[in-house]
């Protein structure tokens, strides 16, 4: 037991996380994803929306620890907008609503105070388009017929790649893939999840999609581009703010946000291959 227990301790170190409570909190998330798709797509609807507005709230929290203070209330019912306009819409509805939305947010921004307003203006645009415009993917792919095969082909391209790129990245990793940025991530993390992705990703077109193998093959690389450019990206954010995690409400992965930045990044690649197989009949 101690050398499991010292074992545990150096992945632990190593990682920078409790292994454990994330395997446990891993296996709620997936329990509360398609238990509420299998029993009403809107009710996955109104979970995906509860935790956006989470993520918002981690977000605007986390500019103002860095100097940045924009106003939570209103991204939120802005973000609130556009998963409406995603939903009753589709992609036309959240086109128009991302394009009527920041505009109107930048106006009010300006009303209420002209200083610093770039930073402010910019903060504001990303806090909507990063949880709410690419979040608006993911109920594009579940408000659809065969919603809960696109949302469980999400669910393991982005599973596989931060999964084997965890253990790949721990077990052999030695040469830092974005050491300015994410010092823990490795070439090695990378190649593990490419290999990982790719055959999950063939795995799932197949069984669950009824897709060629080679399809998903192909578009594994693709969704371990998007999902590790998703996690760079909110790392940079985290390090510009110098902050370590966006939140602590989910143990062993930090905040909302640092469990779903592969997600958002990996959505709409996934809706946009889709509907380019169903265009073309692939």
């Amino acid at each position: 037991m101690d050398d499991i227990h010292a074992i545990n301790e150096a992945i632990n170190a190593k990682a920078g996380r409790k292994l454990g409570p994330s395997i446990v909190v891993s296996l709620g998330i997936l329990i509360l994803v398609f238990g509420s798709l299998y029993l009403s797509s809107a009710l996955f609807a109104l979970l995906v929306w509860f935790v956006l507005m989470l993520a918002c709230r981690e977000l605007t929290h986390a500019y103002k620890e860095g100097g940045i203070d924009i106003p939570e209330n209103v991204i939120q019912i802005a973000v609130t907008g556009l998963l409406a306009a995603a939903w009753f819409g589709r992609v036309a509805g959240l086109a128009v609503a991302i394009a009527v939305t920041i505009p109107n947010i930048l106006v009010y921004i300006l009303i209420k105070s002209s200083k610093d307003f770039v930073k402010k203006s910019n903060a504001a645009t990303f806090a909507i388009f990063y949880p709410g415009f690419l979040g608006g993917f993911v109920l594009l792919l579940a408000h659809n017929a065969n919603g809960l095969a696109r949302i469980l082909t999400l669910v393991v391209l982005v599973s596989c790649n931060d999964t084997f790129a965890y253990l790949s990245g721990v077990l052999f990793g030695k040469h830092p893939l974005a050491p300015h940025v994410s010092p823990k991530k490795t070439w090695e993390g990378l190649i593990g999840a490419m290999i990982a992705t790719t055959l999950g990703s063939a795995l799932v077109f197949h069984f669950a999609l009824d897709k060629a193998w080679w399809l998903g093959a192909g578009f594994g690389i693709v969704a371990v581009i998007t999902a590790t450019c998703g996690d760079l990206i909110e790392s940079a954010v985290k390090r510009d703010l110098a902050i370590k995690d966006m939140g602590n409400i989910l143990p062993g992965h930090g905040g909302i946000l640092d469990r779903i930045d592969s997600v958002l990044f990996t959505g709409p690649a996934v809706w946009f291959v889709l509907e380019l197989i169903k265009r073309f009949s692939l």
